[in-house]
């Protein structure tokens, strides 16, 4: 099963996992969260970024969400890719994360690029008429 971890500004990983668990009733398992605290040190975080992904990938692959492309948070994210084992994704929302964990049995490299497209999918301006939209 694909682990999966949230890298991020403190403390928006830890508060998307929390709703993880509002949304399935309990917190899913091989999900992890690293919040990044303002000037914490990078190789510290790199390491326990390390440590969680040790902790969360069972040998399926692991995907790794951060929110800033470009920010302290994702290039501690981006010393864990591996090519077809790890792969990092900017840009988390919730509809992204919800999504990779429905989706993770399957092969980490397919799951991807679906990821993307259900995180730009989600972004939407809201009108009137969307309230009665389910």
């Amino acid at each position: 099963m694909i682990g999966i971890m949230v890298v991020s500004h403190e403390p928006l990983g830890t508060a998307l996992i929390r709703c993880t668990r509002h949304v399935f009733g309990r917190l899913p398992p091989q999900l992890a969260a690293l919040d990044v605290i303002p000037d914490e040190d990078p190789e510290a975080a790199i390491q326990a970024a390390r440590d969680l992904l040790l902790r969360i990938n069972d040998g399926s692959g692991a995907i790794v969400f951060t929110d800033c492309f470009g920010a302290t948070p994702s290039r501690i994210a981006m010393t864990l890719a591996q090519p077809l084992r790890v792969y990092v994704v900017a840009g988390v929302n919730l509809p992204m994360l919800l999504k990779a964990i429905t989706q993770r049995r399957r092969p980490v490299e397919e799951v991807v690029e679906e990821l993307v497209a259900t995180g730009k999918g989600a972004i939407r301006a809201m009108r009137p008429e969307d309230r009665e939209a389910r």
